[in-house]
């Protein structure tokens, strides 16, 4: 399972546009096949739950590794990565959803929405487990921006964008895939401020 995670998040960064072809292609025979629901099961419990999971390990890992070794700290840390990620997706997802109903006037897709924010965080999630087991490697998360660009050749691609609104999607989609897991951990903290 993690050997095609790799596989995929590979393809996606160093060939986005042949990538999503392929993956849209998967989607649309899955629709066709009306195996639709069962597919997106399968893209949440093989996919993004598996990296959701692999940076809650890395969250925790990063802890105990220090040399000031704390386990509740440790502990802290893999919670607050868990809540704000997979909260991010879920709200980057719903965020999206509404997005793409009320501002772009297409139908109502869940599954869509999801999908593509899976897919098109795949770069996010990897550089923050970098980012959590080798800390002193911060200044490569400046690579969040290809993300940006990630999202352009899904955009219409993968969403169907008409053309003449790729960019504003494309921004829109942006931010919210990079900013809600971060929205959420500022929340958490303040909320439950034990977590700091």
């Amino acid at each position: 399972m993690y050997k095609l995670i790799f596989k995929l998040v590979l393809e996606l960064i160093s060939r986005p546009s042949k990538t999503w072809k392929s993956l849209a292609a998967e989607r649309e025979r899955g629709v066709q096949e009306g195996r639709n629901k069962e597919q997106h099961e399968r893209f949440l419990s093989n996919y993004v739950y598996p990296f959701i999971g692999l940076m809650t390990v890395a969250a925790f890992i990063s802890i105990c590794t220090r040399q000031e070794f704390d386990f509740e700290y440790a502990l802290k840390s893999a919670i607050l990565t868990l809540v704000s990620f997979f909260g991010g997706f879920y709200l980057a997802s719903y965020v999206l959803g509404e997005v793409w109903r009320g501002l772009f006037k297409q139908p109502k897709d869940v599954r869509l929405c999801q999908s593509f924010v899976g897919l098109a965080s795949s770069l996010m999630y990897v550089l923050e487990i970098v980012r959590l087991l080798l800390p002193d490697f911060f200044f490569l998360y400046i690579f969040v921006l290809y993300t940006f660009y990630i999202v352009w050749e899904g955009s219409i691609i993968y969403m169907k964008v008409d053309e003449a609104v790729r960019m504003k999607f494309t921004t829109l989609a942006s931010l919210i895939l990079i900013l809600t897991p971060m929205a959420i951990n500022y929340l958490f903290v303040i909320l439950m401020p034990a977590f700091h």
